[in-house]
C-alpha cells in the first residue's frame, strides 16, 4: 500500500505564513520564488501548508508583501534583502542561537571548497551552492565546475579543443548516455568566483540557470539542454 501523502490545509484553516504565501502567489510569485526571498529550501514553503510551519517568517513575509503591494518592488534580490532584515534565527531554551540542519559552507584556509547537487536540488536552482559561490567571491577565490548532461546536449564532441576540456581526461562518459565535462582548473586558472556570483545574482539566485546560461552563451550546450549534475570547486589563486 503506497504511503499516504499529507494534504494541504483548507484555506480557512491555514496559518498566517501560508496565507501570506498565498497572497504573494496571487501577486505572481511561485513557492520557489518565496523560498528564495526568505533564503530557505522550497520544501519549507510547502510545509507552511502541510505541517503548519512558517511562524518565524511571518514578519518577513508581511514586510515583503507590503513592499510588493504598496512599494511596487518586484526584484527578488531586493525582496530577499527586505526579508533578511526581519528574519530571526530560532533560539534554544538558554537563549543561544539554534543550530540549523544542513551542510555548512566549508572553505579551507587554502581556499579549497566543493559543493555537489543532483537532480532534485538542480530542479530548485541548486540553492545550496549559492553560499559557496558567494563566500568564494568574498574571499577572491577561483572557481571551476563540472556538469553532467545527455551526450546529445553538448554542441561539441568530447575531447574537442573548441570546448574547454580539450582533452578526454576531463570528460567522463557514462553508461546511461550522459557525459560529465569539467570547466576550469587550477592548471588553466579557472574562473573568477566574483564573476560567477554576479551571474547567480542576475539569475535571481538560481545557480543552475546561471551555469546553464554561461554554457549556452559560450556555445557549449544546446539551449534546451538540461543539467543533471553540478559540482562547484574553489581554490585560492597563486
Amino acid at each position: 500500500m503506497p504511503p499516504r501523502r499529507r494534504q494541504p490545509a483548507p484555506p480557512a484553516a491555514r496559518n498566517e505564513a501560508a496565507q501570506l504565501a498565498d497572497r504573494l502567489q496571487q501577486a505572481g510569485y511561485t513557492k520557489r520564488d518565496i523560498a528564495r526571498i526568505i533564503d530557505r529550501d522550497p520544501s519549507l514553503v510547502s510545509q507552511f501548508y502541510t505541517k503548519n510551519k512558517g511562524a518565524a517568517f511571518v514578519t518577513a513575509l508581511r514586510e515583503v508583501l507590503t513592499a510588493v503591494e504598496t512599494g511596487g518592488i518586484t526584484d527578488l534580490p531586493e525582496l530577499a534583502a527586505i526579508a533578511a532584515r526581519h528574519t530571526q534565527r530560532r533560539t534554544t531554551a538558554s537563549g543561544a542561537r539554534a543550530r540549523v540542519r544542513g551542510k555548512a559552507v566549508l572553505i579551507t584556509p587554502t581556499g579549497s571548497g566543493t559543493g555537489r547537487v543532483g537532480a532534485q536540488a538542480i530542479a530548485s536552482g541548486s540553492a545550496r551552492l549559492r553560499p559557496l559561490i558567494a563566500e568564494a567571491a568574498r574571499r577572491g577565490l577561483r572557481l571551476a565546475f563540472t556538469v553532467r548532461l545527455a551526450k546529445t546536449a553538448y554542441v561539441h564532441p568530447s575531447g574537442s579543443r573548441t570546448d574547454s576540456p580539450g582533452i578526454r581526461r576531463d570528460v567522463i562518459q557514462r553508461a546511461d548516455h550522459t557525459e560529465e565535462r569539467s570547466y576550469g582548473s587550477a592548471q588553466t586558472g579557472g574562473f573568477d568566483a566574483a564573476d560567477f556570483a554576479r551571474r547567480v545574482n542576475a539569475a535571481g539566485g538560481d545557480v543552475t540557470a546561471a551555469v546553464h546560461r554561461w554554457l549556452v552563451e559560450t556555445g557549449r550546450i544546446h539551449s534546451d539542454a538540461h543539467i543533471l549534475h553540478l559540482e562547484i570547486r574553489t581554490w585560492r589563486p597563486r
